[in-house]
C-alpha cells in the first residue's frame, strides 16, 4: 500500500511540474479547471443523485461558475476586484466549516451539500490559477506546504497518534499528527530560507502554519461529507490515494488562505 501511494505521487508529481513549467499558460489553466470538473463530478457522489445525467448536470453547474468568475467577469469588472471577493468568500467558507466541524454530525440537506461544493471548488480554482499566473512557483511553494503537512501527519500519526482529532468525522487522525505536519512544514520552511536568503522566517513560519492549519479543515470537511455519503474515498483515480477531492481537499482550504494573505503582507 505504501509503495503504491509513493509510486502515484511521484507519477502524480512529475505531472504537476510538466503543467506548471512546460506546458503554455492557457493550457496550464484549461487543465487546472479540467481537474476541478473531475472534482465536482466526484462531489455529486455525495449529493444522493440518481441518475448519470444529474451528476453531469452538478458538474455543468460548476463549470459554469468557474468560466463566469475565472474568464466572463473579469472581462467587465477588475479581475482583482473579482478575484478577491471570491477568495473572500471561500476564506469565509473554510471558517465557517471549521465551526461546523465541532457539531458534526448533523444532517445536510441536498441543497446545503450543492452549495458547499462549489464553496469548496471556485475559491480554490481562482487561488490557484491567480498563484500561476503570479509564477508558478509559488503555486508550487503553497502545494509543497500542504504536502509538508499531510505527509508528516500521515507518518507521524502512524507512529506516534494516540489522542484522535475528529474521532466522529475521521477516527484516523490524531493531534499528533497534526504536530507532526506542522513541524514538517516548519523543517520546509527553515530548509527553503537557506536557498531562498530573502525569506523572513519570522513572517513566513506563522503565516504558513495558519495556512497548514486550514488545510486540516479541508481534508476533514470533505470528510464529513464522505461519512455523510458512506464513501470511504471520492473516487479511485489515484490508486492508494483515492480520487480527485482526496488529493485538493487540503489545498483547497490552503489556497484561498495563502494567496490573500501573500496580498495583505505585500509579498506581490
Amino acid at each position: 500500500m505504501l509503495k503504491e501511494r509513493i509510486l502515484t505521487a511521484i507519477v502524480a508529481a512529475a505531472a504537476l511540474l510538466i503543467v506548471l513549467f512546460v506546458l503554455p499558460p492557457l493550457a496550464a489553466e484549461l487543465l487546472i479547471a479540467a481537474f476541478f470538473l473531475a472534482a465536482a463530478w466526484e462531489w455529486s457522489g455525495f449529493l444522493s443523485l440518481k441518475s448519470v445525467a444529474a451528476r453531469l448536470a452538478y458538474v455543468a453547474g460548476i463549470g459554469v461558475l468557474i468560466l463566469v468568475s475565472g474568464w466572463l467577469l473579469p472581462r467587465w469588472v477588475p479581475r482583482e476586484v473579482v478575484f478577491d471577493v471570491v477568495l473572500r468568500i471561500g476564506l469565509a467558507w473554510w471558517f465557517a466549516a471549521l465551526v461546523w466541524a465541532f457539531f458534526w454530525p448533523t444532517r445536510i440537506a441536498r441543497p446545503v451539500g450543492w452549495i458547499c461544493g462549489a464553496l469548496v471548488m471556485i475559491p480554490a480554482y481562482i487561488a490557484l490559477i491567480s498563484l500561476y499566473s503570479l509564477k508558478p512557483a509559488v503555486l508550487l511553494f503553497v502545494l509543497v506546504i500542504v504536502w509538508a503537512a499531510d505527509i508528516g501527519a500521515y507518518f507521524t500519526g502512524k507512529r506516534f497518534g494516540r489522542v484522535q482529532l475528529a474521532p466522529n468525522i475521521s477516527p484516523g487522525k490524531t493531534w499528533e499528527g497534526v504536530i507532526g505536519g506542522l513541524s514538517a512544514v516548519v523543517v520546509v520552511l527553515v530548509l527553503a530560507s537557506v536557498y531562498w536568503l530573502e525569506l523572513d522566517i519570522a513572517v513566513v513560519v506563522p503565516f504558513c502554519l495558519a495556512v497548514a492549519t486550514l488545510s486540516i479543515v479541508g481534508d476533514l470537511t470533505v470528510s464529513m461529507f464522505k461519512r455523510n455519503a458512506g464513501l470511504k474515498d471520492s473516487g479511485k483515480l489515484f490508486p492508494g490515494h483515492g480520487g480527485v477531492l482526496d488529493r485538493i481537499d487540503s489545498v483547497a482550504a490552503a489556497a484561498p488562505l495563502f494567496t490573500l494573505g501573500i496580498g495583505w503582507m505585500g509579498f506581490v
